[in-house]
């Protein structure tokens, strides 16, 4: 059984490739400037590093827009990022989001933790484009291909962007990037969260490993691989059909908004 999945990049070339990407999407646009949602995070470390070699630290904006103060933790990683990066404190905004979606949340009763969490990732990107307006700067997205594949964004929310420069990296492939561009350890080494609800993960909501995710979204989308073919490579089957149902559940994220075609 062999389940070894080839999943390398070579982290200098793509590193390059991705920040000319960034510098020619924004110059191409017309804009000098790029406005980032900053959690602490993996792929946001990772984006704003790339950004900040492609633009400049002083076309970045980072902002940091926590729901009350359950993300106080989250807080001094940005804070060592941005002063890895020498970010100017003046491109720094942190405004805590908790009284506007308390707002939106106390109009409905019956709102549980998912749709609170889901209102929380759009105010979020409501302040990100209020931003990008004030700033003249475009809106860099910090999603990566396993969650793009999966489904796992809010629709309008932390998906709404104007460039998405690790979209085509694998969360694996985004950490070994990480290392590569010296984002802090701590930070690499974090379990991945939305930031919907304290002590939410990625993980332990989807219920299985972006390793093994990974590697399955890897063999079904890129090698073609049935999900018998998976399975008899070693992979655990309930794993394999949890993560193909999820993407097969979510492929319309992918295919919306749906249009009629008039004929002419």
């Amino acid at each position: 059984m062999n389940q070894n999945i080839n999943l390398t990049l070579n982290p200098k070339k793509e590193s390059e490739k991705i920040v000319k990407f960034i510098r020619e999407s924004v110059n191409k646009a017309g804009f000098s400037k790029a406005v980032i949602g900053l959690s602490g995070g993996i792929d946001s470390a990772t984006s704003l590093v790339l950004a900040v070699k492609a633009l400049g630290s002083q076309n970045v904006i980072g902002a940091i827009l926590p729901y009350g103060d359950w993300q106080k933790e989250a807080l001094d990683d940005i804070f060592e990022l941005t002063g890895n990066v020498k970010l100017p404190e003046r491109n720094l905004i942190k405004t805590d989001i908790k009284g506007a979606v308390d707002e939106i949340v106390d109009l409905d009763s019956s709102i549980n933790e998912l749709r609170k969490g889901n209102i929380i990732v759009r105010v979020r990107m409501i302040i990100l484009y209020d931003l990008s307006k004030k700033y003249g700067a475009l809106v860099m997205g910090t999603e990566n291909k396993t969650e793009f594949l999966l489904g796992y964004f809010t629709r309008f929310g932390d998906e709404a962007s104007d460039l998405e420069p690790i979209r085509g990296l694998y969360k694996t492939q985004v950490r070994r990037l990480a290392e590569y561009l010296k984002v802090p350890t701590k930070i690499i080494r974090k379990a991945p969260s939305a930031g919907m609800w304290p002590g939410q993960t990625d993980e332990g909501e989807m219920g299985f490993t972006y390793e093994k995710a990974d590697s399955i979204l890897y063999l079904f989308t890129d090698k073609k691989l049935s999900k018998n073919e998976i399975i008899s490579r070693g992979f655990d089957s309930a794993v394999v059909e949890k993560v193909l149902k999820r993407l097969e559940d979510n492929e319309f994220k992918h295919q919306i908004p749906y249009i009629i075609e008039i004929e002419k």
